[in-house]
C-alpha cells in the first residue's frame, strides 16, 4: 500500500482518537466520572492495538479494533442519552460514578463563561460534611451539551475508523492471498523452476599403452 492509501488514513484516525481520548480522560478524572474513566482507559488500549496492527500489517489486531469501534459508538450513544435525559436516564443521577460519590461532570462548574461561587453554611447549621454550597452562574453553554458534543465527535471519528479499518483488513487480506498465489511463501522456489535433466554423463576413460 502506498503512503496515501487507506492504511495511512487509518493511522491518522487512530492517532486522532488517542488525542481525543486522552483529552476526555483528563476531564473525566477531574469530574471523578469512574465509568467513563474505565471505558476511556480500555478504549486507549484498543486504539493503540489497532494502530500497531495497521503499522505492522496485522489484520487480526485491526479486526479487534473494528469490533471495539462499534462498541465505542454504542457507549457514546448511551452517554448522549444519559446527558439528554433520554430513555429514563437522568444526568442528575450518580450512574457514571457507580454511586460512589455525588460528583458530576467537570464542565458543570467550569464550563465556558461559568462563574463559580462558594456560599458558606449558615452559622446555626451543622452537618457531617464540611463542604460549602456552590452556585454556578453565567455559563454560555450548559454542561450537558458540552458532553454531548464530546460524544458526538467520538462517534464521528469512530465511524470513520470503522470504515477505514474494514477497508484496510480487506486490502491486506487480498495482498496476502495474491502473494500466496504467486508462490511467495514457497520455501524452495528456485528448485522448482527450469529443472532439466543433465545430458552430460561421466564415463570412464581407458588409456592404451
Amino acid at each position: 500500500m502506498g503512503c496515501c492509501s487507506g492504511r495511512c488514513t487509518l493511522i491518522f484516525i487512530c492517532t486522532l482518537q488517542l488525542v481525543l481520548a486522552l483529552e476526555r480522560q483528563v476531564f473525566d478524572f477531574l469530574g471523578y466520572q469512574w465509568a467513563p474513566i474505565l471505558t476511556n482507559f480500555f478504549h486507549i488500549i484498543i486504539v493503540i492495538l489497532g494502530l500497531f496492527g495497521t503499522i505492522q500489517y496485522r489484520p487480526r489486531y485491526i479486526i479487534v479494533y473494528t469490533v471495539w469501534a462499534a462498541l465505542w459508538v454504542a457507549w457514546n450513544v448511551f452517554v448522549i442519552c444519559f446527558y439528554l435525559d433520554v430513555g429514563g436516564l437522568s444526568k442528575d443521577s450518580d450512574l457514571l460514578t457507580f454511586n460512589i460519590s455525588a460528583h458530576h461532570s467537570w464542565w458543570s462548574e467550569h464550563g465556558p463563561g461559568c462563574v463559580r461561587r462558594e456560599m458558606p453554611q449558615a452559622p446555626g447549621v451543622r452537618t457531617t460534611e464540611s463542604h460549602s454550597y456552590i452556585t454556578v452562574m453565567g455559563c454560555l453553554m450548559d454542561y450537558q451539551y458540552i458532553e454531548v458534543m464530546h460524544s458526538s465527535t467520538q462517534i464521528l471519528v469512530a465511524l470513520l475508523g470503522f470504515v477505514y479499518a474494514c477497508y484496510v483488513v480487506s486490502a491486506i487480506t487480498e495482498e496476502e492471498d495474491s502473494f500466496d498465489f504467486i508462490g511467495g511463501f514457497d520455501p524452495f522456489p528456485l528448485y522448482h523452476v527450469n529443472e532439466k535433466p543433465s545430458h552430460f554423463l561421466l564415463k570412464p576413460m581407458y588409456l592404451s599403452t
